[in-house]
């Protein structure tokens, strides 16, 4: 099957934001192979491409990407709160993450929805 100017397009600009996020070519094959095989995330992720916002059509028991990426970003928070990570903000790293949690969490719903229920971040006393 031929590779449509799009379909290039979006392969490219995967391989942009994972090179700005510091992830090698072996994530970028991963990720778009699982983008292929979820034509609705898909849509979402060329939405956002194209448009530069979310679409939030789409949810995996309920969960859009932005409620993935919400999550996410205080996980991170709360991982910094414990010195685990030394690292600036990255837009395209947590984008990348919040698409490909999403894709493995449309295969696998359970294990994420426990880690999404649990881990709250640390914004309330008596975390640690």
């Amino acid at each position: 099957m031929a590779t449509t100017d799009h379909e290039n397009e979006m392969r490219e600009w995967t391989r942009l934001l994972a090179d700005n996020a510091g992830e090698d070519e072996v994530f970028v094959t991963e990720f778009l192979k699982m983008l292929d095989a979820s034509p609705r995330i898909k849509e979402e992720y060329l939405y956002y491409m194209n448009n530069g916002k979310f679409l939030g059509e789409y949810s995996v028991c309920g969960m859009t990407v932005v409620d993935i990426m919400i999550w996410q970003m205080d996980h991170f928070k709360s991982d910094l709160d414990r010195g685990l990570y030394d690292m600036q903000s990255n837009p395209d790293k947590m984008l990348l993450r919040a698409f490909h949690t999403m894709l493995k969490m449309e295969k696998e719903p359970l294990g994420f929805l426990e880690k999404y229920g649990s881990d709250t971040g640390t914004d309330y006393p008596g975390k640690f």
